[in-house]
């Protein structure tokens, strides 16, 4: 293995931890309007589901901003591509992303049940959207899209709306939803997680056809003969996250949709190596791990730097989960604090 394909391997791990944390993240956001909805207080049951993901979701989503840099540092001709081609939902999604870290700082700074309604608005569309979007967007990775000989994209927002995106985008809706409302039953007692736990009964089933749908879909159109295995394994993952959720095991339960997800996305990127983008134009168009990495220098160096910063990062976000990892009641949240209404 060369330095560029290691380094497709790298961003397709961040991309998996990415998946795998912010997922969860992102269900939550999802959930807040529908778990334990009628046995509390409003305001109080979405704070406790907040507090589940409060210590950890701004560094979930440095997985992202370590795979986007990577992408860019050593595929600088796939980076610029996809970048411009997928310009308006990656537009979306930072958006989404953007209104989502400002609802949940915001949220509790001024008493007022009117600014925190906006900003459970805010918490819910920068859920849903990227949810949606990150699907869509690496299906079209996978699937191709029109590329010319100079690598520009000629294709319009349109053609990223295909069946095979959009399914794309379902499943990830999913998934994330189901990942999300396992976690919740993991990380609360009472009613927000028998609520949280027949959610996830409900939503893995419904993961479980159209996921698989997916992964059936990717692997006849574009997989490998090796990639039977990962998609065997998410399948099954998710079988038994449907059976876990059954039993109310939800360690069980989010183990098995972690496994899904990361089965998941090394069907995804096993489909596309040696591509890192397809051209739907002609295939002497495609984007690969060779013809869009930097020099060898520059990978050097990044290899280097990455052996001595990642244990790091890893170790400091495993120590966290360690440290705020048992379960919220309702009974531990405060009464509500912050400035006066700004409609006063």
């Amino acid at each position: 293995m060369g330095l560029p394909e290691f380094w497709f391997v790298v961003i397709a791990v961040l991309f998996g931890g990415y998946f795998v944390l912010e997922g969860f993240d992102f269900g939550v956001g999802m959930l807040m309007p529908f778990i334990g909805r009628g046995h509390e207080s409003g305001d109080t049951r979405r704070r406790v589901l907040l507090n589940t993901i409060g210590p950890v979701w701004d560094a979930n989503e440095v997985w992202l901003l370590t795979a986007g840099g990577a992408m860019f540092a050593a595929f600088g001709g796939w980076y610029a591509t996809l970048f411009s081609a997928m310009y308006f939902p990656l537009l979306l999604i930072l958006v989404g992303l953007i209104v989502r870290v400002v609802s949940i700082e915001w949220r509790g700074k001024i008493n007022d049940p009117r600014w925190r309604m906006w900003c459970d608005v805010g918490i819910g569309l920068g859920s849903w959207i990227p949810a949606l979007l990150w699907g869509v967007a690496f299906a079209n990775v996978v699937r191709g899209l029109p590329i010319d000989a100079e690598h520009q994209f000629t294709g319009s927002f349109f053609t990223l709306l295909n069946p095979y995106a959009l399914l794309g985008g379902l499943t990830t809706l999913l998934v994330f939803a189901t990942h999300g409302a396992v976690f919740l039953a993991l990380k609360t007692t009472g009613v927000i997680r028998d609520d949280a736990a027949r959610y996830a009964v409900r939503l893995s089933m419904a993961m479980l056809v159209v996921a698989g749908v997916f992964l059936l879909w990717t692997q006849l159109a574009y997989g490998k003969d090796w990639t039977w295995g990962p998609v065997v394994i998410a399948a099954l993952a998710a079988v038994g996250a449907v059976a876990a959720t059954l039993r109310r095991a939800e360690g069980l339960a989010f183990a098995a949709t972690t496994i899904a997800i990361i089965g998941t996305v090394i069907t995804l990127f096993g489909s596309l190596y040696p591509n890192v983008l397809p051209s739907t134009t002609n295939p002497a168009y495609n984007l690969t791990v060779e013809n869009t990495s930097s020099s060898h220098y520059t990978l050097t160096i990044m290899t280097w730097a990455a052996c001595f910063i990642t244990p790091v990062v890893i170790a400091y976000q495993g120590w966290s989960y360690w440290v705020f990892r048992q379960r919220i009641s309702i009974e531990q949240i405060p009464p509500s604090i912050g400035l006066p209404s700004l409609r006063a």
